[in-house]
């Protein structure tokens, strides 16, 4: 997308995405921790397939990402109105 050009959008569609998103999310987080509390980063490492760690590594990296530039624009947009105070 290019600075300065705003993307019309449905409202009402990126609520439901972002709820269908939390849930998925929610889903992923509960399936991480199963594998995490019942196997050490070592057996992951020596037992796993090596493919399928580095996919699940790269996508964890990505979400990680964007959740930042998310969290970085909430804090930005929060201190804009603290300012305006």
């Amino acid at each position: 997308m290019m600075s300065g050009v705003r993307k019309q959008f449905d409202v009402s569609r990126l609520t439901a995405e972002l709820s269908a998103l939390k849930v998925e999310l929610l889903s992923a987080q509960c399936a991480m921790d199963r594998v995490r509390l019942q196997y050490s980063p070592q057996d992951i490492v020596a037992f796993g397939e090596g493919q399928a760690l580095k996919r699940i590594v790269a996508s964890a990296q990505a979400l990680h990402q964007f959740c930042s530039q998310i969290e970085a624009q909430i804090k930005h947009q929060e201190s804009e109105r603290a300012g305006n105070q």
